[in-house]
């Protein structure tokens, strides 16, 4: 009998085939052709095991993937984006943040704890749009019973409550056609508590028990003024919280993280062993943070507020630059975990060129949006885009290589002058040219000893 995800909601994800994805990923990610093929492979074999009998399905563990490469190449872009394809909870840790066992710091099965959060999140969202036309209409009802005035007797000869029934009507046109946005009510909300806390290191266990008892005093209540659409929106979520079933939404989402989940793991490198090397931290807890990662990987279960959640099936993407360690630098045991490898390559001018104009809200696009609120048109030439991507080149290979983070400095730094004084320009049209990207930039690329300050 095949698997599947229960309650999911509909997506074209399941016909798309490993080239579709990865055309879907060009529209984002510039380049990087192996680590699109490796993931766009990775979720296909997702859709194939739920075709599976449940059987076989239960001994088809994932590929999890190791991505190699310098910094700001799209080793993180690609791994979100997958997963906003995919509809599956996704959630990003660095592996530097993560400590062994009796160290202080955090455990590491709290990314799976938070992974579950953040799916309870989705899947409530979900079911929050389903019944949202039933939480407005009772919250419309709520509204105009704090808006109306105390019913009066009837007059003689009149049916009693026809007249509160026409003035109800009046008032629920009047509520939806917006002409009382100005009025303001008295709602009943509840207080919201504070962040529990925690004594010491990364208690997670207690942590959560905190949060339970918490829960508690989100019970006391206290009167607000609030306006009209305010208030609306307030009773339009407390419904759409009555209405779900948080216990079908806990157990959708923890089905949906043990089938679909996606974690990607940073900056793994960071947690490699190096012979004869202290580095940047004690060794000890870098062997044992990967022998404690090690279990999460392989499949275990994993307690969690929602329920006990199992990490057979979800899909780990690590990755890290390498530049110190290598990946044999792990230890063997957590390496085998990592059976598909791909490296990334350093981005190149041309590539510049291209992250400028070629992806879905491409930086040239949002700068020229950003600007249009002001009323200014702004448009780049095609000698400009080359300079800038020049500029980033040399500067990356001058400097620290930053990758396509880089283009972010160089384009704040060419534009800073237009964003400051835009409010206050009477001209309407900017054209940046080559001249204007040299007369912005010139001065910082040619001092390289300023250029590692500024950009």
């Amino acid at each position: 009998m095949p698997i599947s995800l229960p309650e999911r909601t509909a997506s074209s994800v399941d016909t798309l085939t490993p080239r579709q994805t990865v055309a879907e990923l060009d529209k984002y990610v510039v380049g990087q052709a192996k680590a699109k093929r490796a993931v766009a492979i990775a979720l296909r074999n997702r859709v194939r095991r739920q075709r599976l009998s449940t059987e076989m399905a239960q001994e088809v563990t994932p590929k999890n993937i190791l991505m190699i490469g310098p910094t700001g190449v799209g080793k993180t872009e690609i791994a979100r984006r997958l997963a906003r394809l995919a509809q599956s909870p996704f959630i990003k840790v660095e592996a530097s943040k993560f400590t062994e066992v009796g160290y202080v710091g955090r455990d590491v099965e709290s990314m799976v704890r938070d992974l579950v959060d953040l799916a309870v999140d989705m899947v409530r969202a979900e079911k929050g749009e389903e019944v949202t036309e039933q939480a407005r209409s009772a919250a419309e009802e709520r509204l105009l019973d704090l808006l109306l005035p105390p019913s009066r007797p009837p007059m003689p000869g009149e049916t009693p409550g026809a007249a509160e029934t026409r003035t109800r009507e009046r008032m629920r046109e009047q509520l939806r056609e917006h002409r009382l946005d100005d009025r303001t009510v008295e709602l009943e909300v509840r207080e919201s508590s504070p962040p529990p806390f925690a004594i010491g290191g990364s208690l997670e266990d207690i942590g959560m028990n905190i949060k339970e008892m918490m829960s508690a005093i989100q019970g006391r209540t206290k009167v607000r003024r609030m306006r009209v659409p305010e208030a609306l929106a307030y009773l339009i979520e407390e419904e759409q919280g009555r209405l779900v079933d948080m216990e079908s939404v806990s157990r959708t989402a923890v089905t949906r993280v043990e089938q679909a989940g996606i974690i990607f793991i940073d900056e793994i490198d960071k947690i490699a062993s190096r012979d004869g090397a202290t580095g940047h931290g004690p060794d000890v807890s870098r062997e044992g943070v990967q022998r404690d990662i090690l279990p999460i990987i392989e499949g275990t279960t994993v307690n969690s507020k929602h329920g006990m959640v199992k990490t057979d099936h979800i899909l780990f993407i690590a990755a890290g630059a390498f530049h110190v360690s290598k990946p044999s630098d792990l230890i063997p045991e957590l390496q085998g975990r990592f059976p598909i490898r791909v490296e990334l390559e350093p981005l190149t001018r041309e590539d510049f060129v291209r992250i400028l104009t070629e992806p879905r809200n491409a930086l040239v696009s949002q700068y020229a949006a950003l600007l249009e609120t002001e009323g200014i048109a702004l448009t780049f030439t095609p000698d400009a885009i080359e300079r800038i991507a020049d500029f980033a080149a040399r500067v990356n290979d001058g400097t620290e290589n930053i990758g396509a983070r880089r283009l972010h400095t160089v384009m704040e730094r060419l534009l800073d002058e237009l964003s400051f004084e835009a409010p206050d320009m009477t001209e309407r049209s900017v054209t940046v040219d080559e001249a204007y990207v040299d007369r912005m930039l010139a001065d910082i690329v040619r001092n390289e000893d300023r250029s590692r300050y500024i950009l």
